[in-house]
């Protein structure tokens, strides 16, 4: 018993797809934080834009 925990403690095969699903979350929190900065000056430029039109 002993030697399959130590076996199952020393398994690295799963690591690299959880990296790679951090890494994935981390880039998503940062476009979803640039999309909202952008998006309300957006917003205003649209209203201002919309505005002079009518």
């Amino acid at each position: 018993m002993r030697r399959h925990f130590s076996k199952f403690l020393s398994d690295q095969s799963g690591a690299t797809a959880i990296e790679y699903c951090l890494i994935a979350t981390g880039i998503a929190f940062v476009i979803i934080a640039a999309v909202n900065g952008i998006g309300t000056s957006l917003s205003g430029t649209f209203t201002t834009v919309n505005s002079s039109l009518k």
